[in-house]
């Protein structure tokens, strides 16, 4: 009997790109494909990149050049390795990935990934690389298989789930647009469906993901486009379904019915990832953000007055072209003024092909690195006080996977924060409720509440009660 042929996906970036990478292992499984762990024995290798940083691609690159030392040795003993490159890079560079990458084998963008096994195929009759780079009419989410119920239960209790792809804003620093298109939005039911068989395998928490999530305006099954907030409160109908959450968002597109959800729907977590990228407004309107900064702060205290225990992370871009050192400050005094419980920060990088890159007034590297030193030191520094206001407190966790010590359990807090608790290990893919003892810079660790305890903090999956959660660290802005 022939062995069933292996494939490696190793995932760059975002939450989509993982997503992306599980369907294409999910369509690859119908061709006779198992995923395996590692490169060395695998006979398919697909690197599902990135193209938001340059050091993303650089990586690619990198690891290509390995890739390559590995498929020449298997040549030797006879054994054929395929290499495939898919997501942003590839439809970024196309035909230049071939040029730079010689062993690369297929080339597949972001939206043609469902063309994979035909890509993979023809690679292999014509004894050619293929690039695949187009925007295709059909609807991928059509053409894709749907995953196993051993394949859901493998992959944990809580999934990602993509809703929206693509980006109209335009933000000159970012190269989504050209390299996903336009904004496009799933219909509601098949959206509803796919999470009605997440849950059937045992899944208990769904992220709904997009470049844009909250621009959502998919058909309904009234006809209708509907919006993300609607979307969240028939999601949260569907058995099994614990919790839910969204990322990533843009603040100009926080509508009344999103916000009314996060006040509404018990099992939305209140934990929200909202970038703003700077908080100076002359820079904002370099970068094409379409928000002030006073709009942002405006975005927040509604969300705070609708849901007052919700949390906040974010993220910067420092260095951007032109960016003084009033315009910095005037970002650390934004995020003195929000209080985060986390953030993600980098220095500007140019893109090609971006408005941006070709800016005469890019700031110097060293400047930059002191200023994404002074960011990330004031973040840190918010995310441990937000974490230090948990000690003592109590609300549910979502157990997902066994502790790195014998008999501990780990899983996220209604804020996404790891919490380590001895427990059996029967309890992964419950939720109970926790104390929590101590916290370190990015954990917390607990115990087990009893069952008669009286509940403080925020318990968002028992009811629809709120309760004073960690506090923000709030300051006049």
């Amino acid at each position: 009997m022939n062995q069933p042929r292996k494939v490696h996906i190793k995932s760059f970036g975002c939450q989509m790109n993982v997503y992306d990478s599980h369907r294409m292992a999910d369509t690859l499984a119908a061709e006779g494909f198992v995923e395996t762990v590692s490169a060395e024995d695998a006979d398919l290798v697909i690197l599902n990149t990135c193209h938001i940083r340059e050091k993303a691609a650089d990586k690619v690159y990198s690891e290509l050049g390995r890739l390559r030392v590995l498929k020449e040795a298997g040549a030797q003993t006879g054994r054929r390795m395929t290499i495939a490159v898919a997501g942003c890079v590839a439809q970024a560079e196309g035909d230049e990935i071939i040029r730079r990458a010689p062993a690369v084998d297929v080339v597949v963008g972001a939206q043609s990934y469902h063309r994979l096994p035909d890509l993979l195929a023809r690679a292999a009759r014509d004894g050619t690389s293929v690039v695949d780079t187009e925007f295709p009419v059909e609807d991928k989410f059509d053409n894709l298989k749907a995953p196993s119920r051993a394949a859901i239960r493998a992959r944990g209790v809580s999934a990602f789930v993509t809703v929206q792809e693509g980006c109209d804003k335009f933000c000159t620093f970012c190269v989504v647009p050209y390299t996903r298109g336009a904004e496009l939005s799933r219909p509601v039911m098949k959206i509803v469906a796919e999470v009605a068989r997440l849950a059937e395998a045992g899944v208990r928490e769904v992220t709904l993901i997009g470049q844009n999530v909250n621009a959502y305006h998919g058909e309904g099954p009234d006809g209708a486009a509907w919006t993300l907030g609607r979307l969240l409160a028939r999601i949260a109908e569907v058995p099994g379904i614990a919790r839910l959450r969204y990322t990533t968002s843009h603040p100009c597109d926080m509508e009344e019915s999103l916000i009314a959800a996060h006040r509404d729907l018990p099992g939305l977590m209140p934990y929200l990832h909202l970038p703003v990228q700077s908080g100076s407004d002359r820079v904002l309107a370099a970068m094409n953000r379409r928000h002030t900064r006073r709009d942002y702060l405006d975005v927040i205290a509604r969300m705070r007055t609708a849901r007052p225990d919700i949390a906040f992370s974010s993220d910067f871009i420092v260095g951007f072209p032109g960016e003084s050192e009033d315009d910095f400050r005037t970002t650390l005094a934004l995020i003195d003024a929000v209080g985060f419980a986390g953030a993600f920060s980098f220095k500007y990088s140019p893109r090609p092909g971006t408005p941006a890159a070709d800016r005469p007034d890019q700031v110097s590297e060293e400047v930059k690195s002191e200023r994404l030193y002074r960011l990330q030191e004031k973040i840190d520094h918010q995310q441990a006080s937000f974490n230090a206001q948990c000690r003592g407190l109590r609300f549910d966790v979502l157990f997902e996977k066994s502790g790195r010590h014998p008999g501990q359990i780990v899983g996220r807090s209604p804020y996404l924060q790891p919490v380590h608790v001895m427990a059996p290990v029967d309890m992964i893919g419950t939720i109970a409720e926790i104390e929590v003892a101590q916290v370190d810079a990015y954990s917390l660790f607990g115990a087990l509440a009893a069952a008669d305890a009286p509940a403080g903090g925020p318990v968002p999956m028992r009811s629809a009660r709120r309760s004073a959660g960690p506090q923000p660290m709030l300051a006049e802005g």
